[in-house]
């Protein structure tokens, strides 16, 4: 019986976990906003991450539940999500504001996967279960 060569993997397409970007792009023209969307597109290439979509905030005001950061957890409400990547942690906003919008995404039970992180007194990423944060070190 001969195998048929579709079913081997290495010869399909094979999606890896599913995530929606998040950024904050309030100044800066359209190359820096092309930079952090190739930033992440970069980063979920090289992780193996499929980038679904990306949503951005472009408000100076900030309010925890703006429009894309909304867009963002209905996103993540969808089946086989695996979670949302940032470029960095100032993206969900100051102090205050990201705290509220790092436990929306949590309350989703799925990851947020930081590309640049600041680096803990160890020196080594801090990653916890699903339903968490889960920062990365990694680089653009």
């Amino acid at each position: 019986m001969a195998m048929d060569d579709a079913l081997i993997t290495e010869r399909r397409p094979v999606t890896g976990p599913q995530v929606f970007g998040y950024v904050r792009h309030v100044t800066g023209g359209l190359a820096r906003h092309a930079a952090l969307i190739d930033c992440l597109a970069d980063y979920c290439r090289r992780h193996e991450l499929t980038l679904c979509g990306v949503f951005t905030d472009r408000d100076a005001t900030l309010a925890v539940r703006s429009p894309a950061f909304v867009g963002l957890l209905d996103a993540l409400e969808l089946p086989d999500t695996y979670g949302a990547v940032i470029p960095a942690l100032g993206h969900l906003g100051p102090k205050r504001i990201a705290a509220k919008r790092k436990r929306q995404i949590a309350a989703t039970n799925t990851r947020l996967v930081v590309i640049r992180s600041p680096r803990p007194a160890t020196g080594r990423a801090h990653s916890l279960s699903a339903g968490h944060d889960l920062q990365q070190l990694g680089g653009t």
